[in-house]
């Protein structure tokens, strides 16, 4: 068993197989999931895991070059707003019409147990070197 990192082996493996410019899209219970994309589904009850703790996890994993979350963010979810503002200062804001539509591109879907509204981030991967 692995000592550290993520634990979870389909969200491990499917992490290893992700190349540069592939997305990745973390998103809350309530966000549709697009046909097509490979889904890790972590959501256990309501709020369980956050979405914080997921895109945390995620980022001690990934190199991340963009990330594109729902303008409506700001006023519907501030703490979630200002979550994403400090881990990503160049974060792109769209409608979320408009992110639901990017998601479709998505290579991965990780899905947490938030239950807030707006708690969704499409990542796109960078590499190391």
């Amino acid at each position: 068993m692995k000592k550290a990192g993520i634990l979870n082996r389909h969200l491990s493996a499917a992490l290893a197989e992700l190349g540069h410019t592939d997305e990745v899209l973390v998103c809350d219970a309530g966000m549709p999931i697009p046909s097509g994309p490979r889904v890790v589904d972590l959501a256990f009850r309501a709020g369980v895991p956050s979405f914080a703790q997921v895109l945390d996890g995620l980022l001690d994993e990934l190199v991340v070059e963009g990330a594109t979350a729902a303008s409506e963010v700001r006023t519907a979810n501030p703490e979630t707003s200002a979550l994403l503002a400090d881990r990503f200062p160049g974060l792109t804001l769209v409608s979320h019409e408009r992110l639901k539509e990017l998601s479709r591109g998505a290579r991965l879907v990780v899905r947490t147990g938030e239950a807030r509204p707006y708690a969704n981030v499409l990542l796109r991967c960078g590499v190391f070197f």
